[in-house]
């Protein structure tokens, strides 16, 4: 057991926001090595009601957060939205998890999904299915995760990649 601890990493939570099915995805940095440790979604109900849906989402990424020892977490930037209603949708969903996280001290980092597709694939216009596919690869992983449990991986895999000591190169906590 004493090795384990000493090789423990760094566990980073990747977020992907939305009221009906927020994916969530944490992955274990240990030195150059990177392992999933849990990914899935909190699904909501279209029957559920949006302050309920919004309870819901914080609720469960405490759970998620707490269950894996998450110590940092991840989550897309804000973008754009034709539909008004739905940007602010997203942004409360959004808002629900940020809370829980600042709740339990845990920093959070926003990236671009430029910069994410960029992070796991080297190109920031890569379709959906070549990060996920991608991902696979990276984590070891046989299957291909749930849309948005393997976008918030991406999202968690993004922060691993831009991680660093360096001061002036880590991206601004939110």
């Amino acid at each position: 057991m004493a090795d384990r601890k000493q090789q423990a990493g760094i566990r980073i939570l990747g977020i992907d926001t939305s009221l009906r099915s927020t994916g969530y995805g944490v992955i274990e940095q240990i030195g150059n090595k990177v392992v999933p440790v849990e990914y899935g979604n909190i699904k909501v109900p279209q029957s559920v009601r949006r302050s309920e849906a919004l309870l819901r989402i914080s609720s469960g990424i405490t759970e998620v957060a707490k269950r894996t020892g998450a110590q940092i977490a991840s989550i897309e930037d804000i973008f754009f939205c034709k539909n008004v209603r739905t940007a602010i949708t997203l942004g409360e969903a959004r808002g629900a998890a940020l809370t829980s996280l600042e709740s339990l001290g845990i920093p959070v980092y926003e990236y671009a999904p430029r910069k994410i597709k960029q992070a796991v694939t080297g190109n920031g216009a890569a379709e959906k299915q070549q990060v996920h596919k991608m991902l696979m690869t990276i984590l070891g992983i046989a299957e291909l995760p749930q849309e948005d449990a393997g976008d918030a991986l991406a999202i968690a895999v993004c922060h691993m990649h831009n991680n660093t000591s360096i001061k002036e190169l880590m991206p601004e906590r939110i």
